[in-house]
Parts: structure tokens; C-alpha cells; sequence
């Protein structure tokens, strides 16, 4: 169900849309307000859960209206030609070709330039009778401009006679009797299908005249012409005694009806409907681009948060650092000097301490100790040994004594004597 619908009036058009129920007397007149949107477009009347605005002119609805709206324009009957046909039954699929051809010996200028549409009344197996309306492109361009100007296109172009025929009397035949402009519609309808639609001057003597001729001109069409049931607009109670009296019917009053039932006649032409599909990708895509901006300039303003909050806490890592300054250098200063102290007061750097696990860590008498010197972040060992393979094992059992851990040592390759003894200098650093 659409949510808009814009329908011709004796006053000029109704702008019903979907609203929620409020408990407000229903149709309150057209009492207009002050300034803005409401002195245009007249007050809104509330009915269930349909809002009614009494519009002027078309281009009044532009400023009610946007892009993504889906709404249906009803045409007056005065716009369109309405036609009642007796076809084969064929197969449907076949009609819209067949109506357009019947349509073509109607019409006093080319089929191309007219859109049109139809509905099936009855159908047996020797005929079918079928309503078929048509409107010229160019009439229909020149009403709806307003609109179009604006990029508003409708979803559906119907014609009111038939929503309200599909609204009040879906089956059987009935006659509707309404204004629209200054005119009153003469509408025949059959299974809430449109038969014959004719407009008529709004008094009574005219209502004498034309209303017989009416029911003989459809009858010469073959509809049934005995009103079941006869309809007339609450805006024209004062002719229903006219009425009753010329037709010999019973008249029943109808008012707004919200919204109009849903009919299958759609006189929206091809072009239209390609550029309606476009302004509705346009839309999407508008849409999305807002939503992708949006959770961009999201994405942005928590990247900006994060810096600002990581330079909130470099500021404060700052002054913590610049508050702990003092201290942080005492300990500084302290350090070094336990660790120039460290050679005179850690046993671990004696040098009797250091020889003695030097000695405890020779593989066997093969190697010697000929040189020591140590000073206060370096010692340097020289040795000799019978083969190169003793003074190897000698660095190893150095390098793995607990006691000599406090120190890095590393041996240069021993240097190979005349007598095949090996040579080598043993060099150890603090950790």
C-alpha cells in the first residue's frame, strides 16, 4: 500500500498520506492557517490513520513532498478517454495489443503518443469485455509538471473514477456521481470496473437532460443500465432528491473513501518509469554515500579521540618522568659508583680469588700460567700448553667455573710453537 495518494476534488486535488490515528473529529473543513506549509496546502484533516490536506493546484503537493516518497496520482476523468471493449477470448497475454489497436481507430492522433492500460470485467468462453483507459503523453506531461519539475514522479497514474468505483462497489453494476472541478463525473462501473465516464454541468436542469441520454448511451454499449446501486458524493447532497427522481433509484451518500482501494490501471508512461528507476538508484546511492560519510567522519573522530587520548597520556608520562627526575638520577649516580667500587668490594673481583678458580679450572699440569694482569674492567691470562687441544679445554672449564660467571671471557687461536706447544692469551671482561 502506498503511503501517498493525490486525487482530484471539487476544489482542486486531496493530499492523503499514511499518518498515525489521533482521536480528533474526522474532516474538520478546510480552515487554513497562517504562514508556512499550512496557508499553501490548506489545513489537515484527520480520519483513522490518514492525513487529508486540500490542495489548490498540483504544485501545492510539491513542498509535502521528497525523493523517496511512493505515492499515486489519481487523474480526473475529464483527462483521459475511457473506453468499454467486447473481445474473443484469446489469450490475455494478446489483449494489451489487441486494446491498442482498437484504441488507434479512437484516437485522432498516433498510438505512440498515448499511454494506456486496461482492466477485465468479464470474461466467458466465446468473449471478453474489458475497461481500457488512454491519455495523451503530452497532456499528461503538461498536469503533472509541478511535479515532475521537481523529480517527483508518481509510482502510479490511475484514474480516480476507477479507485473509487474498486472502493464502493467492487461487484455488480453501480452508478458514481461526484465533482471534480466544476464538473460532475457520470461514472458506470461493473465488478468495480470502469464502463463509461462521462463529466456533466453541476445543476439540475442539466442533470435532467444529460442523466437519461447517459443511461441510454450505455445501454446501446451493452451495460446493464438498471442501477443496483447509485452513489453520489456528500458534497453533492443537495441534488439527491434530483437525482433519486430522475434515475428512480435509491441514492446512497458516499464521502472520502482512505485510502482508495488498490486498481490494477497504471498510466504511467515507459519513459517515466526508466526515470524513476533512476532517481531511485540516485537516491540509494545518495543514501549510501551518506551512511559511507557518515561512518567515515565516525571512523575519523575516534582516530582524532585516540591521538588525542595518547597524547594526554605522553603528557602525563612527561611530568611523571620529569617529577621522578631527581630520584631516578640519585639512583643513576649510586649505581655507578658501586660499580666502580665493585672491583675493590665484590670478592668475585679479587685477583688472589680469580687466580685461584683460573687454577682450579686447568685440565692437568700440561698447561700453565705464565702471565696475569687485571685491572679494574679487564684481566688478561697467557699460557701455554703441550697440545692446542688442552688450552681449548682449558677456556672451556673457564668460561663454565660458577665462581668466574661475573665475567665474559674469550680466547684469540693459540699460536703454535717450534715445539709444537700452544700459546694463547685468555681475555675477560665484566658482565
Amino acid at each position: 500500500m502506498p503511503s501517498i495518494f493525490i486525487i482530484p476534488t471539487s476544489h482542486g486535488w486531496n493530499f492523503v498520506r499514511s499518518a498515525a490515528p489521533v482521536s480528533v473529529p474526522a474532516r474538520k473543513g478546510s480552515d487554513n492557517e497562517e504562514g508556512g506549509r499550512e496557508a499553501a496546502a490548506g489545513k489537515p484533516d484527520q480520519n483513522g490513520s490518514w492525513t487529508v490536506r486540500k490542495l489548490q493546484t498540483l504544485e501545492d503537493a510539491v513542498p509535502l513532498l521528497s525523493a523517496s516518497d511512493e505515492f499515486v496520482l489519481g487523474l480526473p476523468v475529464s483527462a483521459v478517454i475511457a473506453q468499454r471493449f467486447r473481445l474473443p477470448s484469446v489469450d490475455p497475454a494478446e489483449f494489451p495489443e489487441m486494446i491498442r489497436l482498437q484504441i488507434e481507430k479512437l484516437l485522432p492522433f498516433p498510438a505512440d503518443e498515448v499511454t494506456s492500460d486496461f482492466e477485465l470485467i468479464t470474461q466467458n468462453e466465446t468473449e471478453s469485455v474489458v475497461s481500457a483507459v488512454a491519455i495523451r503523453n503530452e497532456q499528461l506531461a503538461e498536469m503533472a509538471s509541478p511535479l515532475l519539475n521537481r523529480g517527483y514522479i508518481p509510482r502510479q497514474i490511475t484514474v480516480y473514477a476507477a479507485q473509487r468505483a474498486s472502493t464502493y462497489a467492487p461487484k455488480g453494476n453501480a452508478l458514481l456521481i461526484y465533482p471534480e472541478g466544476e464538473m460532475l463525473v457520470y461514472a458506470m462501473t461493473e465488478n468495480g470496473k470502469l464502463s463509461l465516464a462521462r463529466t456533466i454541468e453541476r445543476d439540475g436542469d442539466h442533470l435532467q437532460l444529460e442523466l437519461p441520454q447517459l443511461r441510454l448511451s450505455a445501454e446501446l454499449q451493452g451495460i446493464d443500465a438498471s442501477y443496483p446501486n447509485v452513489l453520489l458524493d456528500e458534497t453533492c447532497y443537495e441534488l439527491r432528491e434530483a437525482v433519486e427522481g430522475i434515475l428512480t433509484s435509491p441514492t446512497e451518500i458516499v464521502g472520502i473513501e482512505l485510502p482508495p482501494a488498490p486498481v490494477k490501471l497504471n498510466l504511467l508512461p515507459e519513459s517515466w518509469r526508466r526515470r524513476r528507476l533512476q532517481l531511485t538508484r540516485q537516491v540509494e546511492w545518495q543514501k549510501r554515500l551518506i551512511w559511507i560519510g557518515g561512518a567515515y567522519v565516525g571512523i575519523l573522530v575516534l582516530l582524532f579521540a585516540y591521538l588525542g587520548f595518547l597524547r594526554f597520556q605522553l603528557g602525563r608520562l612527561d611530568r611523571r618522568i620529569a617529577r621522578d627526575a631527581p630520584g631516578t638520577e640519585f639512583v643513576r649516580a649510586t649505581e655507578a659508583k658501586w660499580k666502580a667500587l665493585a672491583p675493590a668490594l665484590d670478592p668475585h673481583y679479587y685477583p688472589v680469588e680469580i687466580l685461584q678458580h683460573l687454577f682450579e679450572s686447568l685440565p692437568s699440569g700440561d698447561v700453565r700460567i705464565t702471565s696475569y694482569n687485571q685491572s679494574a674492567r679487564q684481566i688478561s691470562v697467557d699460557g701455554e700448553a703441550n697440545t692446542a687441544a688442552l688450552a681449548y679445554e682449558f677456556i672451556d672449564k673457564t668460561k663454565k667455573n660458577p665462581e668466574l660467571r661475573t665475567f665474559q671471557f674469550d680466547m684469540a687461536a693459540p699460536r703454535i710453537l717450534p715445539n709444537n706447544h700452544a700459546q694463547f692469551r685468555l681475555e675477560g671482561k665484566p658482565k
